[in-house]
């Protein structure tokens, strides 16, 4: 069996953001948003990020296309070290990783046009000028069905869906070979979810594209996804392909994830359900050993002192928790 191609290669990532008090700005303490991430996304795959607010999702998004500097560790692209790229070898890696960001009230420039906003990194990577720039807008208008008579409109004349739909136009501008989706969705009515999510795939086809999908909603990582990453508190828990993680959960976070889900049957028996105890601890102090042990209901002594290490438990099926083979069982 071929292996899959690696596109990105994440080793060791921290991200921690200082803690500063006192009237000379002294760091008394650090905020632990990525503690030491190891990952890796396929060439042409779709992997899908999920885990509770607060957990470090975006914050890899950004670390990832360095939009924030990492405090440890190393991104390689294409074996290409992201983070310690120079200013001309970083613009050259941005034509091949872009984002779409949660936010599409927020992500567009209501000063710009929506031409204006689409051309823009064309314009920067001096890919297209003239006529063919103009025409290279109209084509991926329509790529993400937008008509051309929108391209002189402004963003505030636009609906969520169809701001998206511009945020991921601009994404596909340059042709990159990532993209990482931030939540893309989460702003969006229900039935407009369904139909970026279905823009999302065909894209994915036509222009053999790899993502990394980040979100929170267990529905939508399932249906889009290929392989599922499961993060707490910034370390990923448990990872492998999409139904082997639902159908077979190997770490107790990731099973009361699943159970959460609301089910839409009334007469589905919820006497089953995964109630987790207690609140999510401050990434400034995370638990000693495993962090999710102040939470876990299967949680014993050697929990609260031992840090479980991330490890394949069946072929290509991974967990970060002392008892995954327990879980396997039951």
């Amino acid at each position: 069996m071929v292996e899959p191609e690696e596109l990105v290669k994440i080793s060791g990532i921290k991200k921690h953001f200082p803690i500063r008090k006192g009237f000379f700005n002294r760091q008394v303490g650090a905020v632990r948003a990525l503690d030491g991430i190891d990952l890796t996304i396929r060439k042409g795959e779709t992997l899908g990020l999920v885990g509770e607010s607060g957990c470090g999702k975006s914050t890899l998004g950004r670390v990832i296309l360095r939009l924030l500097p990492a405090t440890a560790g190393s991104v390689s692209f294409e074996d290409k070290n992201v983070l310690t790229a120079n200013e001309k070898e970083m613009k050259a890696l941005r034509r091949h990783m872009q984002i779409v960001f949660q936010n599409p009230y927020a992500s567009l420039d209501p000063r710009m046009t929506i031409r204006q906003i689409i051309q823009e990194p064309l314009e920067v990577h001096n890919t297209a000028s003239g006529a063919a720039l103009r025409d290279r807008v109209l084509k991926l208008l329509d790529l993400v069905g937008l008509s051309a008579e929108m391209a002189d409109r402004y963003p505030h004349e636009f609906s969520g869906g169809q701001r998206q739909r511009v945020g991921i136009a601009r994404a596909l501008a340059l042709q990159p070979k990532l993209i990482v989706a931030d939540e893309p969705v989460s702003a969006l009515d229900v039935s407009v979810q369904a139909q970026i999510l279905n823009l999302l795939i065909n894209l994915k086809s036509e222009f053999q594209l790899t993502y990394l999908f980040i979100a929170h909603n267990l529905d939508v990582v399932r249906y889009i996804s290929d392989r599922i990453a499961v993060m707490y508190l910034g370390r990923i828990v448990e990872i492998g392909e999409c139904d082997d993680v639902y159908g077979t959960p190997l770490h107790p976070y990731t099973k009361a994830l699943i159970s959460a889900a609301p089910v839409p049957d009334p007469n589905f028996d919820r006497s089953h359900r995964v109630l987790l105890q207690g609140d999510l601890p401050s990434p400034a102090n995370p638990p000693s050993g495993c962090r999710f042990h102040t939470r876990c209901p299967m949680a014993r002594e050697k929990c609260k002192v031992d840090d479980p290490a991330l490890r394949e438990i069946v072929p290509g099926h991974f967990s970060a928790c002392h008892f995954a083979e327990e879980l396997m069982n039951q």
